[in-house]
């Protein structure tokens, strides 16, 4: 990278800061702000659709069993992230599993 590259980049980013900023003060008007929202997943509901049980499941997807029946019971919940994969798998398993088949 040019140091005229580095200067661009440097500039850019602060006045991405500035702008954050200023948007939050409610200083600025002219930002536009994207929010994305994350599904709800029902895991247990996607599993039992594919047949699938627990262990299974969590192999194939590559999640720990003891996390996935934690999700199941309620004890805890999957993160943002996990969530969109979740619905992913719910709609389009076949493309997960292509995925990670051509990772390993």
């Amino acid at each position: 990278m040019t140091e005229k590259s580095h200067r661009t980049a440097r500039w850019e980013e602060r006045q991405s800061r500035l702008w954050c900023r200023d948007w939050t003060r409610g200083e600025n008007d002219d930002v536009s702000v994207t929010l994305v929202h994350v599904p709800n997943v029902d895991v247990r509901e996607v599993r039992t659709k594919m047949g699938l049980s627990q262990a299974q499941f969590a192999t194939k997807f590559g999640f720990p069993p003891a996390t996935l029946r934690n999700w199941e019971q309620g004890r805890s919940r999957p993160d943002a992230p996990t969530r969109v994969l979740l619905a992913v798998i719910a709609k389009h398993p076949e493309a997960v599993e292509d995925v990670l088949r051509k990772a390993s």
